[in-house]
C-alpha cells in the first residue's frame, strides 16, 4: 500500500509541475531587457490568490529603477489593500546575455533570472512575514512584455514544492 502511496504521490507533484522554461520563448518578440523595461518609473497592480484560487490580497505599486551598465537598482515600494506598506530594494546584476543574478534585503541566497523573447524568468526564495514570524516561500516568477509601456507578472509560490499563492501583476511604464 505504501508503495502505490508514493507512485501516486510522485505521479501528482511531477504532473502538476510546470515544465515551462524560459527558452521556450527565445524567437518571440517582443524582446523583454528587463534592465531597459525596469530603468526608470513603473506603476503596477496586482492581486495575491490562495491556492484555491481566492483572492486573498491586492495591492499597486511604484517602482523605480536605476541602470548603470553592470548593475539594476530596483527600489519597490507595494502599497496593500489592507494597509500594509513593503519595500524592497533589489539589485540585479546581468551576467551575460540571458542570466541574471539579484539580491534584496529579504531574499534568502541570490535570485537567478533568465531572459528570452519577452519573457523573463526570477527564481528566488523570499522571507515572506507570516503572524510575527517569517517564512521562506519560494517564487517561481515570470514576466512577460506585452509591448514598450506594458508587461504581465506571473508568479507561483510554494512551499516544500507545494503551490500555497498565486501573484498576478501587471505594470505599465511611464
Amino acid at each position: 500500500m505504501k508503495k502505490v502511496f508514493v507512485l501516486i504521490l510522485i505521479f501528482f507533484l511531477t504532473g502538476c509541475s510546470n515544465n515551462m522554461k524560459p527558452t521556450d520563448f527565445k524567437d518571440q518578440k517582443p524582446r523583454l531587457i528587463i534592465e531597459d523595461y525596469l530603468s526608470g518609473n513603473i506603476k503596477a497592480w496586482g492581486i495575491l490568490q490562495n491556492r484555491s484560487g481566492k483572492v486573498t490580497r491586492q495591492f499597486s505599486a511604484d517602482l523605480n529603477g536605476k541602470w548603470d551598465g553592470k548593475e539594476l537598482i530596483l527600489d519597490e515600494k507595494f502599497n496593500w489593500s489592507d494597509g500594509e506598506v513593503q519595500t524592497r530594494k533589489w539589485k540585479i546584476k546581468k551576467i551575460d546575455e540571458h542570466n541574471y543574478e539579484g539580491t534584496a534585503g529579504d531574499v534568502v541566497g541570490t535570485a537567478r533570472g533568465f531572459s528570452y523573447g519577452p519573457a523573463f524568468k526570477f527564481e528566488y526564495v523570499l522571507l515572506v512575514p507570516v503572524k510575527g514570524k517569517e517564512i521562506k516561500i519560494t517564487f517561481d516568477d515570470w514576466i512577460f512584455k506585452q509591448d514598450d509601456r506594458v508587461a504581465i507578472n506571473r508568479a507561483t509560490l510554494s512551499k516544500f514544492g507545494i503551490k500555497v499563492a498565486e501573484l498576478t501583476v501587471m505594470f505599465i511604464k511611464d
